[in-house]
């Protein structure tokens, strides 16, 4: 007999990326390998990969973070995207957005790609690396967890220290 259980949609998505170069691996802080999770600091290899970057790390001024967030408003009105919340800061972005029959990477890419064209057409038009590869993905089930990455996204990363991030 098989089990044909059908999970419902995730309510939306919580969706992190770092700007390029700021988040190594092997970074002090620790780091997240792809497909093989939590690793610890290696001082050799965040040196090795420093060494392999194709230009300086991307850290965004305030213009900057201004025109990711407005492009990320846009891109989910085109979309027809849920935006529960999204914040950038000078190394990193945060979004959560609702997006049913959508999967989380195609927001991710589209959103970062978006934001992209609008820095390079606004910004530092020869600036070729704004993001890491990646990013965090997670999915969120219950309006209790939804209202926990709003306020996170909204509020906490300003009081970094006092907060555990959900």
């Amino acid at each position: 007999m098989t089990d044909n259980i059908v999970m419902p949609d995730p309510i939306a998505f919580f969706i992190t990326w770092p700007t390029y170069g700021t988040w190594l691996p092997g970074d002090e802080r620790g780091w997240v390998e792809y497909h093989q999770g939590w690793q610890l600091p290696s001082q050799n290899l965040s040196d090795s990969c420093r060494a392999c970057m194709a230009e300086e790390q991307c850290v965004l001024s305030v213009p900057e973070r201004q025109i990711v967030l407005k492009q990320i408003l846009e891109t989910c009105d085109f979309r027809k995207w849920v935006h529960y919340a999204s914040d950038c800061r000078s190394n990193h972005a945060h979004i959560v957005i609702g997006a049913a029959n959508t999967s989380p990477e195609k927001i991710r890419i589209d959103v970062k790609a978006w934001c992209t064209r609008r820095l390079r057409e606004q910004s530092r038009p020869d600036k070729e690396n704004w993001w890491a590869e990646r990013g965090s993905i997670r999915f969120v089930w219950t309006e209790a967890s939804l209202r926990t990455v709003v306020q996170y996204v909204n509020e906490a990363q300003d009081r970094k220290g006092r907060d555990a991030m959900p």
